[in-house]
């Protein structure tokens, strides 16, 4: 039985999904709710809604969600569509709640009656962590729980929240995390909020594979360049464009660290320290890492694909492809239509 090798912090996140680590360990899921309220961002709501779901792609199980409004019935969202909450929000439900999002919108009336105010206040005392998106963070100011704190909201509400909070920084930011304080000015920033969140919770190769699989799928068709989401020092980060420029006829060591005008031992030493593992083995991930988008995404035959990714030998190749996956190339399920 082939021993599975595990892939380095750089490419890990682009093949979290298909390592199934760990099968049998359950984690704790966290448990999320979004309130929506009359004309609420659909955009917002999907951004954040949708990244935690594709969490659950590669940690299944990682979170639950579900929907509430202030009253029976359905709520209209900013581009009219209506949608149904699975139920009114009500003291009971925040008991099963780790996080409580208040999803706003660009006409929502900035109005909060004396019982949802409660009900914020409820969820805080609890320990549940609140979020706002939006306008959202209005809400819980009025509802005195961003005293201290600091937050996101759409410009248009900025100087309405400024008005009563004024122990409360107000930021420019498209989104804010403070402790146990989540908001976002916009869908954009909710997507990165979220991001942001799940990352302080799962760790960085779980957002990259979020961001990898979320990135208009372009891996199905052109591949996604391998340093879009990782910190890399100037000569770390042409080496690896090369590296990737040259997959099916891989440099030498020699060759590459001439190209970034440093020694092998610097150019080791640099991997080690910015991508936790070494050259070669960086290389090896990369090329494995192509050969299973090609395999998956197009009508190349199993040799042309291993000739393209650098593989000296159908035997070479299943090896490895065995090694981290855990099942042979022949294996592969194609996703071409």
């Amino acid at each position: 039985m082939i021993e599975r090798r595990q892939f380095s912090g750089g490419m890990k996140g682009k093949n979290l999904r298909y390592l199934n680590e760990n099968p049998g360990e359950a984690g704790q899921t966290v448990r999320v709710g979004f309130v929506l309220l009359e004309h609420f961002s659909l955009p917002a709501f999907t951004q954040a809604l949708d990244t935690l779901i594709t969490a659950n792609l590669l940690r299944p199980a990682s979170f639950s969600t579900s929907t509430f409004g202030l009253q029976e019935g359905e709520v209209i969202s900013d581009l009219g569509l209506v949608i149904r909450p699975d139920a009114r929000l009500e003291p009971s439900a925040l008991k099963a709640l780790d996080l409580l999002v208040i999803c706003g919108g660009y006409r929502t009336e900035l109005k909060a009656t004396d019982e949802f105010i409660h009900l914020l206040n409820s969820a805080s005392e609890q320990g549940v962590s609140l979020a706002g998106l939006w306008n959202g963070a209005w809400f819980l100011g009025r509802a005195g729980l961003l005293g201290g704190y600091r937050c996101a909201v759409h410009p248009e509400h900025r100087p309405a929240l400024a008005e009563f909070c004024k122990a409360t920084q107000v930021s420019s930011e498209p989104y804010v995390i403070d402790r146990d304080r989540l908001t976002a000015s916009s869908p954009s920033g909710a997507f990165h909020m979220a991001l942001d969140w799940i990352k302080g919770l799962y760790g960085k190769a779980v957002v990259e594979g979020i961001e990898d699989i979320l990135a208009f799928e372009e891996s199905r068709y052109r591949r996604v360049k391998p340093t879009e989401n990782i910190c890399l020092s100037a000569p770390l980060r042409e080496v690896v464009n090369l590296m990737d420029a040259n997959l099916e006829e891989p440099l030498e060591m020699e060759q590459l660290a001439v190209y970034a005008g440093r020694s092998r031992r610097q150019l080791e030493r640099l991997f080690k320290e910015q991508l936790g593992t070494t050259p070669q083995r960086y290389y090896l991930e990369l090329r494995i890492t192509e050969a299973r988008r090609l395999l998956q995404h197009t009508e190349l035959s199993q040799v042309d694909v291993l000739v393209a990714c650098g593989f000296v030998s159908p035997s070479h190749f299943s090896k490895c492809y065995s090694a981290y996956f855990g099942y042979r190339p022949s294996k592969e399920k194609r996703l071409v239509k």
